[in-house]
């Protein structure tokens, strides 16, 4: 059994209270109903994630620590896979609509999520969803989960098959258009110039339409997700009252944002990928190292199973001290997505850039033949360009001219310059760009 979360993480013995006390919970539809319920009984729940890419990013990962939480109470997560939502997209907090994939994407990027998923969740995986060809079709388990264990299950299941008319007549008829243009998922698409697709408009009836599925064929009995789900969520909730005459209730948690309530984890190559192929542990590692001052106590208390009693210690220091929080922060959340080893590695290369230390070894490497470098050598700004410092050569002409590189901790200001065999040293040289970044250059 994965067992990431110590027993020690909170007095409280009912998950409601301890995702409380760590700052997650928002909205609840009903809140004295479902703390009331995670306390006196076990229960299935789940999390949608669609599939818009081939990897899991920071984003998704508040949503995998609140089904960490949920399963080491005993509850059991239900971790859905839209192989049917993804094939619309959700409008959710877009100004756009997002890009179309084929079935194939879809699907490869589903099972890319799941083995993901596997990392940090145990899961059952003998259980299989079975059945259900159309709205009047029900499906079924085809085994209780076995205790303490996840289930994951795609809900092209059920979607892809429906007929349209059918599905419509069955579940359209539930939806007042009034009320759905006044929610706050359609409202940033509604207010850009080019408005709401009647496509787009579809995905909350199927996202309602998951929840009384999964309520009516295997017992689901809440779903979560983040702010921007709360009318989605409120959708499933009255469907499946109305289609099932089942009670059952949602839940949402904060988007992880900074003090100034813009979303984090965000670089500048893009998204803060849980994949070291995409995002290495190095760089994964330096993200949170350097996140604002305001922002560390959020982190350690969202993003890491810390007692409470030491994340409030570690968000009180001051001055420079808080680099010491700022350490840990980093090291928790790289270990727990990369494992200890690989967070050792990011922690020695860190301090080994910006301490002088001697463990420059886990730095990020390129390596060039050593030709590249001989006679003349290789323009700076090429090179900053191969090693991914700079977009273009005005990006780093500027970077370079303004101050900001420095080769083995001495700046460059001449945009001019270039990196010659004399300036290694044992065959490697450190460049570094701003405070933040390192990358290491070596000749084979």
């Amino acid at each position: 059994m994965k067992n990431f979360i110590p027993d020690n993480i909170s007095q409280h013995d009912n998950v409601y209270d301890v995702l409380k006390e760590r700052g997650f919970i928002e909205q609840v539809t009903d809140e004295d109903a479902v703390r009331s319920l995670l306390g006196r009984e076990k229960i299935k729940f789940y999390i949608g994630f669609d599939p818009t890419a081939d990897c899991l990013h920071v984003g998704h990962f508040m949503q995998v620590i609140i089904m960490m939480y949920m399963q080491k109470f005993g509850h059991t997560p239900v971790v859905l896979l839209g192989g049917g939502t993804g094939m619309v997209g959700d409008p959710s907090g877009r100004t756009d609509m997002r890009q179309l994939m084929d079935v194939d994407t879809i699907d490869e990027n589903c099972r890319q999520f799941k083995k993901l998923f596997d990392r940090f969740l145990e899961f059952d995986e003998e259980w299989e969803y079975a059945g259900n060809n159309g709205v009047f079709a029900p499906g079924h388990e085809s085994k209780t989960p076995e205790p303490g264990k996840a289930i994951s299950v795609n809900n092209g299941h059920w979607l892809r098959p429906l007929n349209y008319v059918e599905f419509v007549r069955t579940v359209g008829t539930h939806f007042n258009v009034n009320q759905m243009l006044r929610a706050e998922a359609f409202k940033q698409r509604m207010e850009r110039a080019g408005g709401l697709t009647f496509f787009e408009f579809n995905y909350m009836l199927m996202q309602s339409y998951d929840f009384m599925v999964m309520a009516r064929d295997f017992d689901v009995k809440m779903e979560f997700g983040g702010n921007d789900q709360w009318s989605n969520i409120i959708g499933g909730v009255d469907l499946t009252r109305k289609m099932c005459g089942k009670e059952v209730y949602g839940m949402t948690f904060a988007l992880l944002t900074n003090s100034e309530g813009k979303k984090m984890g965000k670089t500048a190559k893009g998204a803060l990928w849980l994949s070291p192929e995409r995002t290495s542990p190095y760089e994964f590692y330096q993200y949170w190292r350097n996140v604002d001052d305001a922002d560390v106590e959020k982190c350690l208390r969202m993003l890491t199973f810390l007692p409470m009693d030491e994340v409030r210690r570690l968000a009180a220091l001051e001055g420079a001290e808080i680099n010491k929080a700022k350490e840990v922060l980093a090291y928790e959340v790289t270990k727990l997505v990369h494992g200890e080893e690989e967070a050792r590695k990011a922690q020695e290369g860190a301090r080994a850039a910006f301490g002088g230390g001697t463990a420059t070894k886990n730095i990020p490497t390129k390596e060039y033949p050593a030709a590249d470098f001989a006679g003349e050598g290789k323009g700076l700004l090429t090179l900053m360009k191969e090693l991914g410092l700079a977009s273009s050569n005005g990006e780093a002409r500027r970077t370079v001219e303004q101050g900001g590189l420095s080769v083995d901790g001495e700046k460059i200001t001449d945009a001019r310059a270039s990196i010659t065999a004399e300036h290694f040293r044992d065959g490697e040289i450190l460049i570094q760009k701003g405070k933040k970044k390192f990358i290491k250059v070596v000749l084979r």
